[in-house]
């Protein structure tokens, strides 16, 4: 079921792709059912005590009301957008959908984690190919592990918007180089920080019943989530000079969405007046 809905919203966002009068339908439909998606991941997002999913699930509703309505009447800056949304897709497709494709990067992942934590003379061992071991806590090293979705949706993100052949390739070496090592380094500390217990604090709100989960809370869903946010915000303030169209679309895009905000909780406040009287 899941499968499929991922499968249907990336189908539906490289039809939008193609320009012709389905476009709007193609859009909408992709957005629906990535936001659909999110629903159905909730159920993880509390069992791994992730507050920032959750968060951004819950959003995600009058975001894409929003959407379809400026989608439905071709506004510009949400057309572009769908477009970057659209060709993070396509990026991402293969590695989720063609499996020999998806176990080869986490192959490659697991190779450079492993060189990385045996320079550090860190003591581990590989209790399956991509899962490793160390004190008898384990790490396993999936698709989301390797950065993909995040150079993914970067990629969509610069690619947004009409640039030069030059800023393309810029922006790809800005992005996929330096989100794939700092994804390693990443996965490097999840392993030293879960493994080695570094972070058995609060077990009220990190803990999920496992035995030493909170140092996987701490370390995976708080600081590394943290960091990542950060890195991914420099990144894009970076393509913002690199491709100054992408600094007008953000400011476009937040004068829509904000504005469509402004003028719901306005008829609220509206609506709440009348009643009093």
């Amino acid at each position: 079921m899941i499968e499929y809905l991922v499968l249907a919203s990336a189908i539906s966002f490289l039809l939008f792709l193609i320009p012709g009068p389905h476009q709007r339908y193609a859009g909408i439909a992709g957005w629906t059912g990535m936001v659909a998606f999110l629903f159905t991941q909730l159920p993880d997002f509390f069992a791994e005590n992730n507050f920032v999913y959750p968060l951004m699930t819950i959003c995600s509703v009058p975001f894409l009301v929003i959407t379809a309505r400026q989608i439905w009447n071709k506004r510009e800056p949400v057309m572009h957008l769908t477009r970057g949304a659209a060709i993070a897709f396509v990026i991402y497709a293969p590695f989720e959908y063609i499996r020999p494709v998806g176990n080869w990067l986490i192959g490659h992942v697991v190779d450079e984690v492993s060189a990385i934590l045996l320079y550090l003379q860190f003591p581990f061992t590989m209790f399956d190919w991509n899962i490793f071991i160390n004190q008898g806590f384990r790490v396993e090293i999936i698709l989301a592990c390797t950065g993909i979705q995040s150079i993914a949706i970067m990629l969509g993100v610069a690619w947004a918007v009409k640039s030069t052949w030059t800023q393309k390739g810029l922006a790809f070496l800005l992005i996929a180089p330096v989100i794939y090592i700092l994804n390693l380094l990443r996965n490097v500390f999840v392993i030293m920080a879960y493994t080695e217990q570094w972070f058995p604090y609060l077990p009220v709100i990190a803990s999920n019943g496992e035995f030493g989960y909170e140092s996987f809370f701490w370390a995976h869903n708080v600081i590394c989530e943290l960091l990542a946010l950060g890195v991914l915000i420099v990144i894009a303030f970076a393509l913002f000079k690199l491709i100054p169209a992408l600094g007008v679309l953000a400011d476009d895009l937040f004068k829509i969405y904000w504005g469509e905000i402004r003028r719901v909780r306005g008829k609220d406040t509206e609506s709440s007046g009348q009643q009093r009287d």
